[in-house]
């Protein structure tokens, strides 16, 4: 990678984090409405996976999705707004914290219901099979989902037909409160793609270069024709589930460990080391991420909300 590239990711990871604990606060004062659930811990996994991308290749994921959002080339003021509910957000205020999306990047969302997107990623992969189309489809999901028939049923399919997906679990060891260990009894997910015929790797979530590395591979497999893949990312959330988790099911020596390996500090550590940026650069980065996020707050508190007459909107595809 070129040092522009090395620095973007940094930009990437920062500007994720910043933006959630805004989020954070905001939703505190009570203009952030309905569920919130944060990204921060995770952001490695999501800068590293999709900076292996092409811009033909489907993105789609869970609720967690306001870093993918921004790994997707979404603004931090659209997806913040988006938030606040306000029409200028990235699905017109409609939305809100999961249900990000921006088809015109090829990032098809957030999705509420638990695993509800897989089959989804199963009919993108499919119509571009047939349409001879070069993109993939990178479809992303908690560890929780791998325990309901939506999985099962997509990655049979798409190893029966052979589909141009790469599967990718972020493992980051709860289903909302339940432990992986509790819940699953194949405690090592990616095990699990074993039983549909499917090959399978893992990687060390908290290391974006080590998430860009494998995706670069898999990714390339995929594209060339393997088939679907499958890929454990192996995490954790700093915070809880959602904001209203009171986070009885851990504690806090857990929390603190994982904390230690930061990804953010991670990647600033390798940057230094490797001697590929300076202290004062990464400074700059950092300083123009809370700048970005300050920004985008103010764009999206004083935005209009959507109009009244445009409830309706969207329901209904025009039959022309």
């Amino acid at each position: 990678m070129e040092k522009s590239e090395y620095l973007d990711l940094y930009r990437q990871m920062v500007e994720i984090r910043i933006l959630e604990e805004n989020a954070m606060e905001l939703y505190q004062k009570g203009k952030i409405g309905g569920f919130l659930h944060l990204y921060i811990g995770q952001e490695a996994v999501s800068t590293g996976l999709i900076s292996a991308r092409r811009p033909e290749d489907n993105v789609i994921t869970a609720y967690r999705d306001h870093g993918v959002a921004i790994n997707c080339g979404l603004s931090a003021n659209e997806i913040m707004a988006e938030l606040l509910g306000k029409a200028t957000g990235c699905s017109g205020g409609r939305g809100g914290s999961m249900h990000m999306a921006d088809v015109t990047k090829n990032f098809w969302g957030g999705h509420a219901v638990v695993g509800a997107h897989l089959p989804l990623a199963v009919g993108m992969a499919l119509g571009d099979q047939l349409q001879k189309k070069s993109g993939i489809t990178i479809c992303m999901f908690g560890d929780g989902a791998t325990n309901i028939g939506y999985f099962h049923e997509a990655l049979n399919l798409s190893k029966v037909w052979e589909l141009p997906v790469l599967w990718v679990c972020e493992n980051n060891h709860y289903g909302m409160g339940t432990a992986v260990d509790r819940a699953s009894a194949v405690p090592e997910i990616r095990q699990k793609a074993a039983a549909y015929n499917m090959p399978s790797d893992s990687v060390d979530g908290m290391d974006v270069i080590k998430v860009r590395e494998i995706s670069e591979r898999m990714i390339a497999e995929v594209r060339a024709g393997s088939g679907p893949q499958f890929l454990e990312i192996l995490t954790y959330r700093f915070e809880g589930h959602s904001m209203g988790d009171p986070e009885r099911y851990r504690k806090k020596d857990e929390v603190r460990k994982w904390k230690e390996s930061d990804p953010i500090g991670i990647y600033h550590k390798y940057l230094v080391s490797e001697k590929i940026a300076k202290e004062s650069e990464l400074s700059k980065v950092e300083a123009a991420c809370e700048q970005i996020i300050a920004e985008a707050v103010q764009f999206a508190e004083s935005s209009p909300e959507p109009a009244p007459d445009t409830l309706f909107d969207n329901i209904y595809a025009d039959k022309n």
